[in-house]
């Protein structure tokens, strides 16, 4: 990962960091709309691409945008790392006293960023977003949207605004701090909210995507929302001991109603049924924690390894490698 962002020479006072997964279809029409709300701006600029690995041809479109336009700057990662990872890497690659962090599909709209800038030049140092209404969401999406951010306030040691998304501006002095929680599993909604520093919301309204559909399957949002709750917060582990004196309580209530029967009533008899759905939950409930406490060790396994948190094959805007 790197360790240290190069800011010698001439530094852009803007950066807009983009993961692009899979998008060669709007990336121009990202640009066309992006560089006509930068432009307007008065500030030196840049927009770092940071191609997850892309199996389409989103890497020569970027190619041909910076060849265009030398505002334009891009990674290749060497694999897909997932859009977390991404995101951090083009962050740690800006060289702007402030990023903003954007999706690619345009359903982070570039007409806000300059409500953004001048939240920061009014002294907040995080802005976040905060989605009023997806046009093209589905009941389903907005059901799992609103379950998952319940599940993280309620587990988790970190409050995270219901509809936060990763459209957000940051100033340099958090960007610094970010560099140093170099965790591997990364939820960088609930990092940047544990930080700290002067904080807002703007909200907006998401319209539809431009082009193509949601690279955010049902099994990647799953496990986005287990990396948020094992990440910020030990309670699921603590879980293991309520339901352990839960069952204990149970335990002893039907020791007694089988004590009671068995004294005082003819009504005691003898069934295999009774016994064998107890032996069942109990095994369901403790190979569920076993499961629970493993994936905990396998993250702190994940982060003893100390493997980099990325790997660049390929980058292009810089006439020397951002880190050096």
């Amino acid at each position: 990962m790197n360790k240290q962002a190069n800011n010698s020479g001439p530094t852009a006072r803007l950066s807009v960091v983009v993961p692009v997964f899979n998008e060669a279809d709007g990336l121009r029409l990202l640009w066309e709309k992006l560089s006509s709300v930068l432009a307007g701006l008065g500030e030196y600029w840049e927009v770092v691409f940071v191609d997850d690995g892309s199996h389409d041809s989103s890497w020569s479109v970027l190619k041909q945008l910076h060849e265009q336009n030398p505002q334009v700057r891009a990674l290749r990662l060497s694999r897909n790392f997932g859009h977390q990872t991404a995101l951090t890497a083009g962050m740690e690659a800006a060289r702007g006293a402030v990023i903003i962090t954007m999706d690619a599909d345009l359903q982070h709209p570039p007409d806000l960023i300059p409500e953004l800038v001048r939240q920061w030049q009014a002294g907040h140092q995080i802005v976040h977003t905060v989605r009023q209404h997806t046009a093209d969401a589905s009941p389903f999406k907005r059901f799992s949207s609103w379950a998952f951010y319940w599940l993280i306030n309620h587990l988790g040691g970190t409050r995270i605004e219901p509809n936060t998304a990763d459209f957000r501006l940051l100033d340099r002095q958090v960007i610094d701090a970010l560099r140093a929680m170099p965790e591997h599993r990364r939820f960088l909604r609930g990092m940047i909210n544990w930080l700290g520093f002067r904080q807002c919301a703007v909200p907006f309204q998401a319209p539809p995507r431009a082009v193509g559909t949601t690279k955010y399957s049902l099994r990647r949002m799953v496990r986005l929302a287990l990396d948020a709750v094992l990440s910020f917060s030990t309670l699921p582990l603590r879980l293991a001991i309520y339901m352990g004196l839960l069952i204990a309580l149970g335990s002893f209530l039907y020791l007694g109603f089988v004590l009671y029967a068995a004294l005082f009533t003819d009504r005691a008899v003898a069934g295999w049924a009774s016994v064998i759905g107890v032996l069942l939950f109990l095994g369901a409930i403790q190979l569920l924690f076993t499961g629970l406490i493993g994936e905990y060790i396998a993250r702190i396994y994940e982060e003893t390894r100390q493997r980099p948190l990325y790997l660049v094959a390929e980058r292009i805007g810089w006439s020397e490698p951002p880190d050096a």
